[in-house]
């Protein structure tokens, strides 16, 4: 019973060996393999950094990527404001149904190049702007005027109570230096064209003072004043005409002298 345990313990063994000789090469192949793909790690690693490092753009990046991000970004940047506006955001109308009101806002060109601007409104039929668009220059300032036809409220409803659809819109634009003023530089240059404000329609009860009413009187008084500016003829810098179209002119009268002398000259010498 010994010799059978003796060899049956030795047989065992020599098995063990045997499978022992079997699982080397095994796990050899394996930590090779685990090496290798430590090693391709650390080398895609490396090559990443060095590829940040460098700036240059990995391949099968979207290089345009980076410029739709930056536009988004810039989209929703608020936009720099190139006119003042007073009123702000409103404009007052005195309320009376059945005629045709006005409305003024004064325009400030506060940005350091000639700004264009122009009015758009949801109700063109009822309402026109005067001027409807202009260029002003840095650091000028308009009175513009609007009229609108209020119609007469349905079952004598309270026309200052009620919320006014009509909306106003200017619209800005920089342009190089001075010319004239044209709608089509609108449609021209869409992409540079900003939206300075929405104006909301407000109408004022004129039987109630109020400091929005008086300032809405003054600067109608205003932009009255600079329309009959606009209309007189410039001042004439030429020869003064006083009389019945008497001219005097200095050259003229130091002419008719000079003819004058040679004619007396003359009949002396005779």
């Amino acid at each position: 019973m010994a010799i059978a345990d003796q060899r049956s313990s030795s047989s065992s063994a020599s098995e063990g060996k045997l499978w022992g000789f079997f699982k080397l090469p095994f796990r050899q192949s394996g930590s090779n393999s685990n090496t290798t793909s430590s090693s391709s790690s650390q080398n895609v690693h490396h090559h990443h950094h060095s590829s940040q490092v460098d700036g240059s753009i990995p391949h099968g990046s979207n290089p345009h990527a980076s410029n739709s991000v930056s536009s988004v970004a810039k989209s929703l940047l608020p936009t720099r404001r190139r006119l003042k506006l007073d009123p702000s955001n409103k404009l007052y109308f005195p309320c009376e149904p059945g005629k045709q009101v006005r409305s003024a806002i004064r325009i400030k060109n506060t940005s350091k190049s000639h700004v264009a601007f122009k009015f758009q409104t949801t109700a063109p039929k009822s309402c026109f702007m005067r001027p409807p668009g202009a260029i002003l220059v840095p650091g000028e300032s308009i009175i513009a005027t609007v009229f609108k036809f209020m119609e007469v409220p349905e079952n004598n409803e309270k026309v200052v109570d009620q919320k006014s659809k009509v909306k106003f819109k200017i619209m800005s634009l920089k342009v190089k230096g001075p010319m004239d003023y044209v709608p089509e530089l609108f449609e021209e240059q869409k992409d540079q064209v900003a939206v300075e404000q929405i104006l909301r329609v407000v109408f004022l009860d004129t039987e109630r003072p109020s400091p929005a009413l008086e300032k809405l009187k003054r600067q109608l008084a205003d932009a009255d004043a600079a329309v009959e500016a606009r209309k007189k003829p410039p001042e004439d810098a030429g020869p003064k005409i006083i009389g019945e179209g008497l001219v005097i002119d200095e050259w003229k009268e130091r002419r008719e002298r000079y003819l004058a002398r040679q004619q007396v000259e003359g009949v002396d010498s005779v």
